[in-house]
């Protein structure tokens, strides 16, 4: 084995995805915390300390107490190297969850064990069933009273379509909680201890324990043994195969806030999960990890991560090779050759030159505005592009101008490095050119008026188009004539047409209208 495929193999690249609130954030502060990476977790709900979570690096994030964006850490672990990807989980960003995605080797499903599996989980565990890749599921809240275990696994079976194996089994719930039934490693982690020396107990050849133990005649301990002996009857068998295909996922229970069951579950994580592998090409063509050749794509793009110097971040996930500094590479886009002097790991907002990387690792490259999202990068001579990333069809639609007119150079500026990022998408209006923001969702156009007034200086009017239908059109069919109040034409960001249609109603009549024009959406 060559050194690139051992640092290679080395690597662990997920990301964690949740319905907002189910502890994602919080878990993410732990790992973080096994990895020696900071002292203490600062988590969400420690508004008054000043304490805010690592990865929320973002000032909305810290006064709203949500994750709005994306942000990468990376530490070593278990003779690992651990890339995360904290994702938002508010439905309105799921187009940067989306994205995140496809950055990923795995994948961690945090669930609410009082609420099960809700909406946006549901929505997200699609894209990643899609792609094919591990899915690991942390059941969380466990201090908290919840629901039944056996109904818990048996909803994610049945609404997300996945076998589930049980790693470990909860000894009580919420203040009757006495500890988790460990099957992976045959012990009894207990949730109450005095220190690490007492913290697990072995389990017998028969899976019980010893009756000298106290826990060993509680009347919650004898329900758990119920349990376990029914999902060793009914329940499927453990398939390290099904899991790498995303066929199976690993269902552990603990208490992120509570520090529990976390340390258990990142170490089974980073044995079970997998190294970076090939990816496809956009010739149907595919790349070894550990190809000696250098490739990445852009999967996302970030201004003012550092306010005080405005600057604006690439982040690529390499895909083969290895990045070295200084290394000259072309942009597949434009065949424009540039070299990589300025490159960056993350732990959220915090960032460290970087000298050499490799394949699953994610660098952070200063960009100033050669780069878009979805761009591929490579070293060699032969031409190396990934596929597209997914871009949503925006559903709210908002004009926007200035406020102060005097303030249009970092209206413009604002305007045009926010956009970038692609949490919003901006229109123009086909013949007066005024802007027109569209989004998923309405607490986007909240962020980006909030960061266009504390990064830029600069207060924006927005006014409500309302929900609006996006569809483009093939410029070779456009009459600008067949523009009226009711499907306003406007031009993306490339100059393609594409009419905002007042209601479904109003697309259907233009399409009897003109049956033979071809009108398209986005994801």
């Amino acid at each position: 084995m060559n050194k690139l495929t051992e640092k290679v193999n080395s690597r662990r690249t997920f990301a964690i995805i949740s319905h907002p609130d189910a502890g994602k954030t919080t878990i993410t502060e732990q790992m973080l915390l096994f990895g020696g990476i900071i002292r203490n977790a600062g988590t969400v709900k420690a508004r008054k300390s000043g304490h805010y979570a690592t990865s929320d690096w973002m000032e909305i994030e810290k006064k709203r107490g949500i994750s709005v964006t994306s942000s990468v850490m990376q530490f070593e672990y278990d003779n690992k190297r651990i890339n995360i990807l904290d994702t938002p989980g508010h439905q309105d960003f799921s187009e940067d969850t989306y994205r995140t995605l496809m950055a990923v080797d795995a994948a961690v499903m945090v669930i609410d064990s009082a609420k099960g599996v809700e909406p946006q989980t549901k929505k997200l565990f699609k894209v990643v069933k899609k792609r094919g890749i591990p899915i690991f599921t942390f059941m969380n809240k466990l201090d908290r009273d919840g629901r039944d275990p056996l109904d818990l696994t048996a909803e994610l079976e049945d609404l997300l379509d996945i076998e589930c194996v049980a790693m470990n089994w909860p000894i009580g719930m919420g203040k009757q909680l006495k500890g988790l039934y460990d099957l992976a490693n045959k012990r009894v982690e207990l949730y109450r201890h005095e220190d690490d020396s007492d913290r697990f107990l072995p389990l017998n050849e028969d899976g019980t324990l010893d009756n000298n133990i106290a826990l060993s005649h509680d009347s919650l301990f004898e329900s758990t043994l119920a349990d376990i002996e029914l999902l060793k009857e009914a329940g499927n068998n453990f398939d390290l195969d099904k899991i790498l295909r995303g066929d199976q996922t690993p269902v552990f229970f603990g208490s992120a806030l509570a520090n529990f069951g976390v340390e258990t579950f990142l170490k089974s994580f980073v044995e079970l999960a997998p190294a970076p592998k090939e990816h496809e090409l956009i010739d149907n063509t595919t790349i070894a990890a550990d190809d000696d050749e250098f490739s990445g794509f852009v999967f996302k793009i970030q201004a003012n991560m550092n306010p005080n110097h405005r600057d604006r971040i690439a982040f690529i996930r390499i895909g083969s090779g290895e990045f070295q500094k200084g290394m000259d590479v072309t942009l597949a886009r434009t065949n424009k050759v540039i070299r990589l002097n300025n490159a960056t790991e993350f732990m959220s907002s915090s960032r460290v030159q970087v000298s050499e990387a490799v394949a699953g690792d994610i660098i952070g490259l200063y960009d100033t505005g050669n780069f878009q999202i979805g761009d591929s990068i490579y070293a060699g001579k032969k031409k190396i592009e990934y596929p597209e990333l997914p871009q949503f069809t925006p559903e709210i639609f908002m004009s926007v101008t200035a406020k102060n007119v005097m303030k249009q150079k970092s209206f413009h500026k604002g305007m045009t490095q926010l956009v970038q990022e692609g949490a919003v998408q901006l229109y123009r209006g086909y013949a007066t050119d005024d802007y027109i923001l569209g989004a998923v969702g309405q607490l986007q156009f909240e962020v980006f008026a909030f960061r266009m007034k504390n990064e830029y200086n600069s207060e924006v009017e927005l006014t409500s188009l309302g929900g609006r239908v996006a569809r483009w059109i093939n410029p070779d069919q456009l009459d600008p004539k067949m523009s009226s109040s009711r499907n306003l034409l406007v031009k993306d960001r490339e100059g393609e047409p594409l009419f905002l249609f007042e209601n479904s109603f109003a697309e259907r009549w233009f399409k009897d209208k003109y049956p033979d024009v071809e009108l398209t959406s986005k994801l």
